[in-house]
């Protein structure tokens, strides 16, 4: 089952949520149900649920994802590198582990006694193994993506301004969507002032011109929150710089579940998502106004301004964000072809990278990463 995607259409993003949402089964399950085998977690002595749609049966066996991993980690209090590499190297020492910490070594007083919420997708044919998406919290309340997509969107067609959506990632941690509207515009020379498209060599002090938009992410597996984040476009790159301190924010934290298959009210779930609709028609009104833009660049111009004396300072600035060494000299290179010899220099090329990159949850850390290179 394909479970990910990068830079897709909307339409395209849409199909891919409504394939998952008809796999996903949420089991509210005490921690002695689960078995690590080979490095993959079985349920065992769940309880199947009647439900309108039949009869759903979580035992069996689940692949964890990366996410997945992260969460039995943090659960078990195991590090999260030793558990990785436990996975590629030792899963007979993985199995030992997790199964240890949860069943108390064989002494029942010492068994995990908690209860948490494992997210799967359910195998597509009996006897095939399923995925484990995120072994979470009994608090943890699901605002799936398909449902916050389709709320945002109702929301921004209330704000009645014109939009776009330029693209779309999809992975096992989080959901993205970047909304541009091209029609509020304005003018950063000072920004662009030198630079140069690495994609098409365009000129910024030709065309000074950026226009609003905002990226909607949420996370089904741990992240915590749905988000809308403030995004300013530069018309010659593309390239997007979102303003996270502006970012508008919804956590996802509930009561706790009783034990079993999760199935939401509708009413539960037509109040969550209206907050979602009407925070999303907010942001359109707030943050694709050209004001709001204008203010941006105003409030970062001077920064942005800095020389940068050598290209090797860029590293210092790599550095400081904590990034890769791979991630570095791609910068380096969009920074050389950029031609901008400015902290808004490197910026840009750190936004330019983000679009290169094939991980979609890498190209989100480093466009949220971009603006800190004003200023550290």
């Amino acid at each position: 089952m394909n479970t990910t995607t990068r830079n897709a259409t909307l339409q395209d993003l849409a199909l891919m949520l409504q394939d998952q949402q008809a796999r996903k089964v949420d089991l509210v399950t005490p921690a002695t149900t689960l078995w690590s085998d080979n490095a993959d977690l079985t349920v065992k002595g769940s309880t199947p649920v009647l439900s309108e749609d039949g009869v759903t049966a979580m035992d069996g066996r689940y692949r964890p994802t990366v996410v997945c991993d992260e969460g039995i980690a943090a659960k078990l209090d195991i590090p999260t590198a030793y558990l990785r590499r436990m996975r590629e190297q030792r899963p007979d020492l993985y199995d030992a582990n997790v199964n240890g910490w949860i069943y108390g070594g064989g002494d029942p007083d010492q068994a995990d006694a908690r209860t948490f919420l494992l997210r799967t997708f359910k195998p597509g044919d009996p006897g095939e193994t399923g995925i484990a998406r995120a072994l979470l919290s009994d608090r943890y309340a699901i605002m799936d993506h398909l449902d916050v997509l389709t709320s945002a969107l109702d929301g921004v067609k209330a704000a009645g301004v014109e939009v776009s959506v330029d693209g779309a990632d999809l992975t096992d941690r989080r959901m993205v969507v970047r909304v541009s509207a091209p029609d509020v515009k304005a003018l950063a020379p000072a920004l662009l002032a030198g630079y140069r498209s690495p994609f098409s060599g365009a000129s910024g002090s030709d065309n000074p011109t950026v226009f609003a938009g905002f990226v909607l992410s949420n996370s089904e597996t741990g992240g915590g929150a749905w988000t809308i984040t403030p995004r300013i476009t530069v018309e010659v790159c593309t390239n997007g710089m979102t303003i996270t301190k502006d970012a508008l924010r919804g956590v996802h934290l509930g009561g706790r579940m009783e034990e079993g298959v999760i199935r939401w009210s509708e009413d539960t779930m037509r109040k969550e998502l209206a907050v979602v609709s009407a925070r999303a028609k907010d942001a359109v009104a707030t943050f694709c106004d050209t004001a709001y833009v204008e203010k941006v660049i105003r409030d970062i111009d001077e920064a942005a301004g800095r020389p940068v004396e050598k290209v090797e300072h860029v590293n210092d600035v790599t550095k400081a964000l904590r990034f890769t060494a791979e991630q570095t000299d791609g910068i380096l290179s969009h920074f050389v072809q950029g031609g901008q010899m400015t902290r808004g220099g490197v910026m840009q090329a750190i936004t330019s990278y983000a679009q290169t990159v094939g991980d979609g949850d890498e190209a989100f850390d480093l466009e949220a990463a971009a603006i800190k290179a004003l200023t550290v």
